[in-house]
């Protein structure tokens, strides 16, 4: 299982939010390649990052940061926010970033989404982001009627990477990982998942671990990094051991 720190944009600054409220947003560093490089030094291979502005406007805004930290760090890089057409995703791709993530163009344009699968084989993931277990769209400030098993299902044969399954209703709250909800979607999509929201300690990395979720790849923390409730050395020698 990877460990994927998060980096969050907005305004060209690190930030958490909370339940995906912009105006929930702490600043945890002015500068994105400073926060990078941190996580790079203390042993991280991949890192997690979304243009949060980004998500909301429809377009990249924190395209200059982006390209910043892919400049200065080694790491694997995946990025979602506002990534909706073929050529935005072509100019990441080409950029270097690794993986791109497809979040509310997956609900409203599933075709784009399995022609991204097409023409970049292996580098597009879906971002699922649930409230009280539907999907929400546009930075998380609509919530669709669709249940987000029903769209991991809708995706399980066209060659997504992975997908990317955010709780809202635990974002940045450390309340805790949904591990149940996790494990529904990987059984609805039976594709790779990484988890997300409500990471709040070494005790999380331990309950997915013993979960045995089928076809876990990872998991996302972002907060409780930043806040030192998890300790990003421990938490990675854990999953090396594993």
């Amino acid at each position: 299982m990877i460990l994927f720190p998060a980096i969050d944009l907005k305004d060209g600054q690190c930030v958490r939010l909370k339940r995906g409220l912009m105006d929930e947003a702490t600043v945890f560093n002015m500068d994105p390649v400073d926060q990078a490089l941190q996580f790079e030094k203390a042993g991280c291979s991949h890192l997690h990052m979304v243009d949060l502005n980004g998500a909301f406007a429809g377009r990249a805004v924190n395209a200059e940061a982006v390209k910043a930290v892919r400049a200065a760090t080694g790491m694997r890089m995946q990025l979602g926010g506002g990534i909706r057409t073929l050529s935005s995703i072509a100019d990441w791709l080409e950029l270097g970033v690794d993986r791109v993530i497809l979040g509310t163009v997956a609900l409203k344009d599933p075709d784009l989404v399995r022609e991204a699968c097409r023409v970049f084989p292996g580098q597009i993931m879906v971002g699922i982001d649930a409230k009280s277990g539907h999907v929400a769209t546009e930075g998380w400030a609509e919530t669709s009627n669709m249940k987000a098993t029903d769209l991991g299902r809708a995706f399980a044969d066209v060659g997504v990477a992975a997908i990317i399954f955010t709780d809202i209703d635990r974002d940045g709250l450390l309340e805790g990982v949904n591990v149940d909800a996790t494990r529904q979607m990987a059984l609805a999509a039976n594709l790779p998942v990484i988890a997300s929201g409500g990471v709040a300690s070494l005790l999380d990395i331990d309950r997915l671990l013993d979960a045995n979720i089928p076809l876990l790849e990872g998991v996302i923390s972002g907060r409780a990094i930043y806040d030192g409730r998890l300790d990003l050395g421990e938490a990675l020698k854990k999953l090396a051991k594993n």
